[in-house]
């Protein structure tokens, strides 16, 4: 996996790395720049090989020079701190290379941190820096690249001041979306972002402002948005959350010599599985996973779950359901085994069975006294669980429910489940993040399950999963694991049953929660447009199948 850090963490990881004098400050922003640089010409590389244009400041007023003219022109807008003094260098290194730069800062150039000012002063030496003005970008006219360099990680507050130029930061990518370089210049610059693009909190992925969340009066993000993101040494929490994958355009990493240890407590980004495959041994060698159904015209919920989990490997699967539901089941399952659940004396009687060791309760279950008995029974049996659906509302609408849950349980909310079990921490997170580092969806979910005590995977395209003692993931469906097919009926409990089958097998509730989460979106990603919630398990043979080669 790769961690993902917050602000806090990757300025400790640069402070302990200067202060042991491996390296210095400027060291690091020089190498930041030139990775900028190197990333923008990998990207277009149109723009490689320019001839060399007349030195001194762009001519005023601005033009776009084609490369038969004698080169590119870029417009670099610098900020108050060090993202800023990355600029310096992208402008400088630019020039370097045969184009005409114009520099703007964003305020004064006296307190720049000192690499910064540093840097600031060699870019002084051949080129101008005009203050930035609040007018939007009229003065952009005809730039080829926009490079926003105006606060990267190091926002903590609204940039209400810079509404106006951040939405024609906005516009140059929104106006160019699915253009070639060559159709979308000149009016329409690549931008590219520092870190992140200005307005996004690096640590949630949320937009800060000062009042309404997430748009202004003029229905416009008040942040920038960006073709290429360049961030350094790992990936920020940001690049994945909320907002964050909708302005980021083309995330790339730039190894700038920083140390490659991790930071404690790091939040990790989940990675292709490893393990999945199954050696000699039979059936019970690898688990019994027992999925509970509804009733009569409820069972496909339950039928889904457990078809997931035998596709994943769990060695047998069964499905529990009201004796009057026991046909319409039997009628659609074949290598999934039945049994009568009538209730929550018969459940504890099936469990004498010791060969189940995992279960799933949810799913098209019902939320009535009976099915609360079966949630009960269930956590009272100390088996690893899956409590989805039907079972979040009922732990919602019990405390003593609740206070039942134990380390061997996995819960699965989306949004609306989440605030109802967990209402005051989703009251913190759908407020408006007024103050950066905004209270993020990983803060949510790591309060979440501290407080259940257990694990708990927080839907959503940015999946968070998170476990009691504070370890945590994102499983990310976002940038080229973007799977819009999974929004469908269904797919949750899916999702549900991959887990059973996983924990079924033997892997630990987090653990199970992960690999379930990736193995998920990539067998909507398999399968491709038209997706519905059935096809997932059948997609899945062939996921695994490229994971061994």
């Amino acid at each position: 996996m790769t961690e993902l850090l917050t602000a806090a963490q990757m300025r400790a990881v640069e402070r302990s790395a200067i202060e042991s004098g491996a390296v210095t400050g400027l060291e690091l922003m020089e190498r930041a720049g030139q990775g900028v640089v190197d990333a923008i010409f990998a990207q277009w590389p149109e723009f490689v090989g320019s001839a060399d244009v007349e030195r001194g400041p762009a001519p005023a007023p601005p033009r776009y020079l084609r490369p038969e003219e004698g080169g590119w022109r870029a417009v670099v807008l610098c900020g108050p701190g060090n993202n800023g003094g990355d600029g310096f260098v992208v402008a400088r290194l630019l020039r370097e290379a045969g184009w005409a730069v114009e520099v703007f800062l964003y305020g004064d150039a006296e307190a720049l941190p000192p690499d910064a000012r540093v840097n600031y002063e060699r870019w002084a030496e051949v080129g101008a820096v005009t203050p930035l003005g609040l007018d939007g970008l009229a003065w952009c006219d005809g730039a080829s690249l926009i490079v926003d360099a105006l606060f990267g990680t190091g926002l903590t507050r609204p940039l209400e001041a810079l509404g106006k130029t951040l939405r024609d930061v906005c516009d140059c990518v929104d106006g160019g979306g699915g253009l070639g370089l060559a159709e979308r210049l000149p009016q329409f610059p690549v931008v590219v972002s520092l870190d992140l693009p200005s307005g996004i909190c690096a640590d949630s992925g949320r937009i800060l402002q000062s009042a309404v969340r997430r748009w202004n009066s003029g229905g416009q993000a008040l942040c920038a948005a960006a073709d290429l993101t360049v961030t350094f040494h790992r990936g920020k929490l940001g690049h994945y959350l909320e907002d964050g994958p909708q302005y980021c355009g083309t995330v790339v990493y730039v190894d700038i010599g920083l140390p490659a240890a991790a930071p404690s407590g790091a939040v990790r980004l989940v990675a292709a599985p490893r393990g999945l495959a199954k050696y000699a041994g039979h059936k019970y060698d690898y688990g019994h996973a027992l999925i509970l159904s509804g009733g009569v015209g409820k069972g496909g919920a339950a039928r889904m779950a457990a078809r997931g989990a035998l596709r994943i490997g769990a060695g047998a699967v069964t499905v529990g359901c009201s004796p009057s539901a026991l046909i319409e089941n039997a009628a659609q399952l074949n290598a999934v085994m039945l049994r009568r659940v009538p209730g929550a004396d018969a459940l504890s009687e099936v469990l004498t069975d010791k060969r189940i060791n995992a279960l799933c309760l949810g799913p098209g279950l019902g939320t009535g006294a009976r099915e609360a008995d079966l949630v009960r029974a269930a956590l009272t049996a100390g088996r690893g669980l899956v409590l989805d659906a039907d079972a979040l509302t009922l732990l919602s609408q019990d405390a003593d429910l609740f206070a039942l849950l134990h380390d061997k349980c996995v819960l699965t909310p989306h949004g609306g489940e989440f605030a109802r079990l967990f209402p005051d921490i989703a009251e913190k997170l759908d407020a408006p993040a007024l103050t950066g580092p905004a209270y993020s969806k990983v803060d949510a979910a790591r309060a979440a399950a501290q407080r259940a005590g257990c694990t708990v995977l927080f839907k959503g395209p940015d999946t968070v999963i998170a476990d009691p003692s504070g370890r945590c993931s994102v499983n990310a469906a976002v940038y080229d694991r973007s799977a819009p097919w999974l929004a469908t009926a269904g797919a949750g409990d899916v999702l549900a049953g991959f887990i059973t089958g996983l924990m079924a097998r033997g892997f630990a509730p987090m653990h199970a929660a992960e690999v379930g989460a990736w193995l998920h979106v990539e067998c909507a990603r398999a399968f491709g447009p038209g997706l519905i919630a059935e096809d997932l398990p059948e997609a899945l043979p062939g996921v695994l199948r490229d994971l061994e080669k």
